[in-house]
């Protein structure tokens, strides 16, 4: 059984925040062995969640627990209360979809890399993410080198530059997260590196799973291949989080079809 707390269920603006519409998402996840479901939409699209109706839907479908997360694009500068609000999610994800108002990982905004050194953008990127790690509002690090979505190239080992980070998210004491979406972005893999994910097992960072869902069928999508890669590099169990407190399930109870 899986854990999935990355999901879009207005995606960006084209859905709603709807009882038929979040119960698409929950029977996905109940038909591909998911027994954790959150709900972390963009805070783009904050104003529309309603808590309401991941509580109406859990006594629906009991057997999935459904939780409330919202994914903040990090800038820096912003007032972050205006932001998060005061409702007590289950767990927020940071993330940098931006540099210097650049919306990098944009493919209407890719010609913004011609203006870049390699490793002067993957330095610039990390550093956002250790602002972010150091920030206190999160519980997880989304999409850890999303940067390199486009392929852009970097002259030094990607695990090098993204070190820094790293030691800035476990100092934070946050999770990270495997996301699957990247299969399905011109870097046709998952997000971090195993480099990457490698370095954040031997740092003692924790690590949860995500779909990065869009729509439905998305949900859990590659989670076999995501934990398979997780128990390869080394890790013994991934977390979630239930009113921001930690959560852990061994992966070898996952791969029996358990969740403890």
């Amino acid at each position: 059984m899986f854990v999935d707390l990355h999901t879009h269920p207005q995606a960006h603006g084209e859905q709603k925040f709807t009882i038929e519409n979040l119960a698409q998402f929950v029977r996905t996840a109940g038909e591909r062995g998911v027994s954790e479901l959150g709900f972390s939409d963009h805070d783009l699209y904050r104003a529309d969640i309603k808590p309401e109706l991941v509580r109406q839907l859990q006594t629906e479908y009991p057997n999935i627990k459904l939780r409330l997360g919202l994914e903040v694009d990090y800038r820096p500068g912003t007032k972050w209360q205006d932001v998060v609000g005061t409702y007590p999610y289950d767990y927020l994800i940071g993330s940098v979809h931006e540099i210097e108002n650049w919306p990098f990982d944009h493919p209407d905004y890719s010609d913004g890399y011609s203006r870049w050194q390699g490793d002067d953008l993957y330095q610039a990127y990390f550093q956002l993410i250790c602002e972010a790690a150091g920030s206190g509002l999160f519980q997880i690090m989304g999409h850890l080198d999303v940067i390199r979505v486009f392929n852009f190239a970097c002259q030094r080992p990607l695990a090098e530059l993204a070190r820094p980070a790293l030691e800035c998210i476990r100092e934070a004491g946050l999770a990270i997260e495997l996301n699957t979406n990247g299969k399905y972005k011109p870097v046709q893999d998952f997000y971090p590196s195993y480099a990457i994910l490698q370095s954040a097992c031997q740092l003692g960072i924790p690590v949860t799973l995500g779909s990065d869902a869009h729509a439905p069928e998305h949900v859990a999508r590659d989670f076999v291949q995501a934990v398979q890669l997780l128990q390869a590099v080394g890790y013994k169990s991934i977390v979630s989080f239930e009113q921001k407190e930690r959560l852990e399930y061994s992966l070898e109870a996952i791969t029996r079809g358990e969740l403890r």
